[in-house]
């Protein structure tokens, strides 16, 4: 589902190069849930990035679902995108004029679904995180473990065959992220969808039935 092979990533210039990733190979089974651990600034972002198509490696190649990505034109990586792939985020990344429902029903209504369509899919995936009561609610008035729940809501009414999880309880107290791991791991259950967790926390990791570890750009095991 998920392959990497040779893939660097480099930012900047000569002297001033970071290289982010350096000849990372790695293979994700359809339906297998992988954590990717590692210390800050050992490159689990970048990989999580390359991997939904939100940037391009330096070097090597990256395949989601069956697809090069690198092959895709940026119309059909924004649909592939869209409807293959969802991220959840460490910030959220909800619109604060939006509703909860409102959130959720963005990358359908950007898909052009049917409003019928639209409707009961995210009344679905709101109930399946605990939040349908809310669904009117903008996130300004939701606590942060709400406003997670709201953003995996998101990733997932859209059906995706990838979902990535960046830092999901990175910015939530230890009750709410273990009810957002919990859903997590639920929707891995019921969808059988391919998930890919980035995370320092080792107690996150175990949710995970395997484990990868970068350090400095490099897999150091698991891969």
């Amino acid at each position: 589902m998920i392959e990497l092979h040779g893939v660097g990533k480099t930012y900047g210039v000569a002297a001033t190069a970071v290289h982010a990733l350096r000849d990372v190979s790695l293979r994700v089974a359809a339906g297998e849930f992988v954590a990717v651990t590692g210390p800050s600034g050992s490159g689990k972002s970048t990989l999580l990035q390359l991997v939904g198509g939100l940037d391009v490696p330096s070097t090597g190649r990256v395949a989601v679902d069956g697809r090069t990505l690198a092959d895709l034109s940026d119309r059909d990586l924004t649909v592939f995108r869209r409807r293959r792939v969802g991220v959840v985020f460490q910030s959220f990344n909800l619109l604060p004029t939006h509703t909860a429902e409102e959130n959720v029903a963005l990358p359908l209504r950007y898909d052009g679904r049917p409003a019928g369509e639209v409707r009961e899919r995210v009344a679905r995936s709101l109930d399946q995180v605990g939040l349908l009561p809310r669904r009117r609610h903008r996130p300004d008035q939701l606590s942060g473990g709400e406003q997670q729940r709201v953003a995996l809501a998101r990733a997932l009414v859209t059906e995706p065959a990838v979902l990535l999880a960046d830092e999901p309880t990175g910015n939530l107290d230890s009750a709410s992220g273990a009810q957002v791991l919990a859903l997590l791991t639920d929707a891995h259950g019921a969808r059988g969808c391919t998930v890919l967790l980035v995370t320092h926390d080792a107690q996150a990791a175990t949710r995970a039935a395997r484990t990868v570890t970068l350090r400095d750009g490099v897999v150091t095991s698991g891969a």
